[in-house]
């Protein structure tokens, strides 16, 4: 079973590495961008076939390791 875990920063913590890439992009011409807000994409693959068990152990592992659940929210989808 293989899921997609998305990190990104709550509303209202400063994200200065988007801000450095909002710039970037303005400084290459890229118009049209009104902001920038960075993330993480974590790809999976799990040894179960138990949805429930992999949406449990996948939410054990945000909480503990892959995001820092006082500033940032995650996301978990299973394919």
């Amino acid at each position: 079973m293989k899921a997609r875990v998305t990190v990104t920063l709550k509303n209202g913590v400063l994200d200065p590495q988007g801000k450095a890439i909002e710039g970037a992009l303005k400084s290459l011409g890229v118009a049209g961008i009104a902001g920038v807000r960075q993330g993480k994409v974590f790809d999976i693959e799990l040894g179960t076939t138990d949805k429930a068990e992999a949406e449990l152990a996948l939410k054990a592992a945000c909480e503990k390791l892959l995001a820092n659940t006082v500033i940032e929210n995650f996301h978990v989808e299973i394919a």
